[in-house]
């Protein structure tokens, strides 16, 4: 059997005490608890209700599936594309067959001249030559006064040996006119320092080249004068000639004295000699060779200087007038240059 509950023991405690008939009073009591009832079951629900929900959604959405429709039909052909950037190289493929052979082409600039052959065995002597005919024979020359007598004629007269004319006195005697023997002496004394002079440059030629077939003539310039010798030496043995003669490997500084060596060297057949300019004190600064700068002018073909083989420190003037480096060791002719003051 049940325990009674605390309302049944109310209920039971009230009703002991009145043992009348109900009341409105007992009938509202009821009702009132009849409601209270009534609202809590009603909270109880709807609290259910609410965990019920959202237990609900939070399971609908953890479930969700999203399922792809149906296939939609093809869009339009999209613009093409920027080019991709270029791929590896590939392997090198096999050698294709030969091309027809080419035209010839046109032909290349010269090269430089090597550097002279031995010098052959000295031929055999050739068959004298015809002898020429006579030559027409020369006038008698008349003395005449020494006053009217001609720049050139008294030099060569002052050079002969064998004279009449041996003195001014003779001179006077002979041309009829009276002796002014110091007007006379003082033109002889100009004479003489002319054939000193004369003489000095005539025993220069002879003592610069060891034969006449080593000299091609003498060019000159109001300052210089340049001797070309066809002896073959190497840039410091042509240097160290023209020295202990006076004089340097030639040093063109102007266009003047470039042009008269460059015709120097066409006239004599040749076709390169050397000249004094070089780049052996410093690599790549040419001077000349008296120590003098090159500032002020220059004649290099195109490209050169450009010490081709590493050893290329001295220089040669081909016959056109331009330059070009070359190596100082193979033997070639030369220009020698003497400065006049000192001749």
């Amino acid at each position: 059997m049940k325990a009674p509950t605390d309302r049944q023991e109310y209920h039971r405690q009230n009703t002991s005490k009145v043992n009348t008939p109900s009341t409105p009073c007992r009938r509202m009591a009821r009702w009132k608890l009849l409601l209270h009832m009534m609202l809590i079951s009603l909270m109880s629900l709807l609290q259910l209700q609410m965990v019920n929900g959202q237990q609900a959604a939070e399971e609908s959405c953890t479930i969700q599936i999203l399922v792809p429709g149906l296939k939609g039909e093809a869009g339009l052909k999209g613009e093409k594309g920027a080019p991709g950037r270029p791929g590896r190289v590939g392997p090198l493929g096999e050698s294709g067959q030969p091309g027809i052979k080419g035209q010839k082409g046109i032909m290349g600039h010269h090269g430089k001249f090597g550097p002279r052959g031995i010098k052959g065995v000295k031929g055999d002597l050739g068959d004298p030559g015809p002898r020429g005919p006579n030559g027409e024979p020369g006038e008698i020359s008349h003395l005449i006064p020494f006053n009217e007598i001609h720049f050139s004629w008294l030099r060569q007269a002052h050079l002969m040996k064998n004279s009449q004319i041996v003195n001014p006195h003779v001179l006077a005697l002979s041309s009829g006119v009276p002796c002014e023997c110091t007007p006379m002496r003082k033109m002889i004394g100009e004479m003489d320092i002319v054939v000193a002079q004369l003489s000095s440059e005539l025993n220069f030629i002879k003592n610069a080249l060891p034969s006449p077939a080593a000299v091609a003539g003498i060019k000159e310039t109001d300052s210089k004068v340049y001797l070309l010798v066809k002896e073959e030496k190497s840039y410091a043995d042509a240097e160290a000639y023209c020295q202990a003669r006076g004089g340097h490997l030639a040093m063109p500084k102007d266009d003047g004295a470039n042009a008269l060596i460059a015709g120097y060297i066409t006239e004599a057949g040749l076709s390169r000699v050397y000249i004094g300019i070089h780049d052996l004190d410093r690599e790549g600064v040419f001077t000349y060779v008296d120590g003098s700068p090159m500032t002020t002018f220059s004649k290099w073909r195109k490209g050169e200087p450009n010490d081709a083989f590493d050893d290329e420190d001295c220089s040669e003037m081909v016959a056109s007038g331009e330059w070009t480096d070359v190596a100082c060791h193979p033997t070639m002719f030369f220009i020698c240059e003497f400065d006049k003051n000192y001749i």
